[in-house]
């Protein structure tokens, strides 16, 4: 069951902090107020079957949320990723939540509902006691973002304190806009991963600031990876989305910019030690 206790959005809008709250009440205070209409809840049961096998404790939700509203009056579903349980790792049946929520709202847009999409990120990516079904289930996720984004902005979330990493992170990027805090970290690999891989010397996964600077949300909106730097504030990141809602779909999404990524990917000089000033060079110059 989820520990998570849903306050009133009055309270939720007076604590200001967004990084604060749980993914259930992320969604809620992103959507109009007393529009949020929870699928696939805590009490529809819907746990891993793979966990409880690997005496692994299960949530009733498996961590997210599928929250359906409007903002601005405007059909909407949020997708929020509980990095609290299992550090927001996806499996067969979150990931599932993940992608049928975009494809019915990708169906709506051909219906002629306008519905559009944000999702919450708050994952380590693929979790491995699902291994080859969480994979899937991140690559249909995937699928349904670039289905959806045709019709209506897919609007990318992540504040902290989990992150974005693993094939979540690709899901990230395909959105049509992301939004992130400077307490946001954004990368393919962990700090551990890259650690383990490639030695202490390399990436101390222990070193916080050196790791910020690298995948922090400054960082990455610098090095243009992500759109739009906000305070960790909850009326500013609710602004934010109507900002970028007011933005329409973009002329051309991040992921179709191929030549100017591999274009600053081909500067990059392997023989030398990367810095963070390295890496925002490489990209602008790319993006010239």
């Amino acid at each position: 069951m989820n520990t998570h206790q849903a306050l009133p959005l009055a309270e939720l809008l007076e604590a200001a902090s967004f990084i604060e709250l749980g993914a259930r009440e992320r969604a809620k205070v992103l959507l109009d107020p007393g529009t949020m209409r929870e699928l696939i809840g805590p009490f529809d049961r819907m746990t891993s079957p793979w966990l409880a096998r690997q005496g692994v404790v299960t949530q009733s939700d498996d961590g997210v949320i599928v929250a359906k509203g409007t903002i601005n009056k405007q059909p909407f579903v949020v997708l929020a990723i509980e990095g609290a349980f299992q550090g927001g790792s996806l499996g067969e049946v979150g990931g599932a939540k993940i992608s049928g929520a975009l494809e019915l709202a990708a169906q709506d847009n051909r219906n002629g509902i306008p519905t559009g999409a944000i999702i919450l990120f708050e994952t380590g990516g693929v979790r491995l006691q699902e291994a080859n079904l969480g994979l899937a289930a991140i690559a249909e996720i995937h699928s349904a973002i670039v289905d959806l984004r045709r019709y209506q902005p897919v609007i990318g979330i992540s504040a902290g304190t989990v992150g974005c990493f693993g094939g979540m992170s690709i899901a990230a990027a395909l959105c049509s806009y992301l939004v992130v805090t400077k307490e946001a970290r954004i990368g393919l690999n962990g700090p551990a991963v890259i650690e383990q891989e490639a030695g202490i010397a390399e990436y101390d996964s222990r070193d916080r600031p050196f790791i910020w600077s690298f995948t922090g949300g400054e960082q990455r909106v610098d090095s243009g990876l992500a759109d739009v730097l906000v305070d960790d504030d909850v009326d500013k990141i609710r602004a934010t989305v109507t900002d970028l809602l007011a933005r329409g779909i973009p002329t051309l999404h991040r992921s179709e910019q191929i030549t100017r990524f591999l274009t600053g990917l081909n500067k990059v000089d392997a023989t030398a030690q990367a810095t963070p000033a390295m890496a925002r060079a490489i990209y602008q110059q790319g993006g010239a």
